[in-house]
């Protein structure tokens, strides 16, 4: 009886490194993979939202609206990454009227290497508007200007 509980005690001993520890690696891997991708893709919008907020003061000056500062929308990009997730970097900012697109990249290795054997790339895009503040008094008003 007392052999037998030897060889109990050894098979779980090699069942433990032979299938917990594996799991464990991958659950590692995986959240770590995870939450690198949720910082990537929040870093990548809110550069978005910042790089949206770059009016071109001169064009506004001279009267012909309000539009984007491409220059420094893709260096507001540059400027939020490189805070808030240093290992990325821009793929594109697009300025497309008043609206900016961001893709950023990131290549990754997982502690254990069991998700992928290596590094995994991982990608993320966003976009943003500029919208413009109070221009006018609304037409819409529920009581007529004259009350005010």
């Amino acid at each position: 009886m007392r052999a037998e509980l030897g060889q109990v005690m050894s098979f779980v001993a090699v069942a433990l490194a032979v299938v917990l520890v594996p799991v464990a690696a991958y659950a590692v891997d995986a959240v770590t993979v995870s939450a690198a991708e949720a910082v990537l893709q929040e870093a990548t919008s809110t550069a978005a939202v910042e790089a949206a907020q770059q009016i071109d003061a001169t064009a506004f000056r001279a009267g012909r609206g309000i539009t984007l500062d491409v220059a420094a929308a893709r260096q507001v990009v540059r400027d939020v990454l490189a805070a808030e997730a240093p290992a990325a970097s821009v793929s594109s900012v697009t300025v497309s009227g008043a609206i900016v697109t961001v893709a950023t990249g990131e290549l990754l290795r997982p502690p254990f290497g069991i998700v992928a054997a290596g590094a995994v790339h991982l990608n993320a895009l966003a976009s943003a508007r500029l919208s413009g503040g109070y221009d006018k008094p609304s037409s819409r008003l529920p009581l007529p200007i004259s009350t005010f």
